[in-house]
């Protein structure tokens, strides 16, 4: 117990330093400590009624947390873990998913090829899991990156509880429109001649008919739904050339 919050302390103090410098601290760590500190506070000392679109930055959430008494009296290092937990737990899981755009924060990485995925919000999709109570998510910059980690996610790192079976919520972005749709809902568009991020890409719609419309005026291939996507269909968008 002594070494936990020993180790919270040091993240921090760390993390004060500049708040958005918190990608010195591992995800993993944030999740293990920070996070649950900060939903500790948050319930005890802290109103529920938190509008996260009034803040474009998490500075201006933490600002606003003592300017405007969203919290009671909080010394620094429970201020910076109750707006951690706000702005990188709270504030994605309360998107919706109708309205909403898919949220990144500036240190999430695809874990597929590595890239930060804030830099390309008009792809961004994400993979949500619930284990054993403990919630996590993967942010990818494309479906097909996101794919790729879905049919086996051991192949890019330690994430063997990465299983399908814990999947809460998948986000893809709809081309189109740019909001925040259910990936195991939309239809996807192959073979176009629009590239994303990393080429090739299965280009999401919440409507078949935009997608057909995108399908006709970009001379695309193929329309296919979640559930019939094969993880031969993702590969071969990297060799597929027109």
């Amino acid at each position: 117990m002594l070494y936990k919050r020993l180790l919270f302390s040091i993240l921090i103090i760390v993390s004060t330093v500049n708040i958005f410098a918190d990608n010195v601290i591992s995800q993993s760590k944030k999740e293990k400590y920070i996070y649950p500190k900060g939903k500790k506070i948050f319930d005890a000392k802290c109103k529920k009624n938190i509008d996260f679109t009034k803040f474009t930055e998490m500075d201006e959430l933490k600002s606003a947390i003592k300017s405007e008494h969203m919290c009671k009296p909080l010394k620094e290092k429970y201020l910076q873990a109750v707006t951690l937990y706000l702005w990188e737990v709270k504030r994605v899981n309360k998107a919706d998913t109708k309205d909403d755009k898919v949220i990144i924060t500036p240190d999430e990485k695809c874990p597929v090829c590595g890239m930060f995925t804030y830099k390309y919000p008009r792809w961004a999709t994400q993979i949500f899991y619930t284990i054993d109570k403990h919630h996590t998510h993967y942010s990818f910059d494309g479906v097909k990156d996101l794919m790729k980690f879905y049919f086996q996610p051991r192949k890019w790192g330690k994430y063997s509880d990465a299983k399908r079976k814990n999947i809460t919520k998948i986000l893809v972005t709809d081309y189109y429109t740019q909001k925040g749709i259910d990936g195991r809902e939309a239809f996807y568009v192959i073979g176009s001649d629009v590239y994303g991020p990393m080429g090739n890409e299965l280009i999401p719609f919440k409507n078949k008919d935009d997608a057909k419309t995108f399908k006709k005026d970009h001379y695309a291939k193929s329309i296919i739904n979640f559930k019939d996507i094969t993880e031969e269909d993702v590969y071969k968008l990297d060799y597929d050339e027109r």
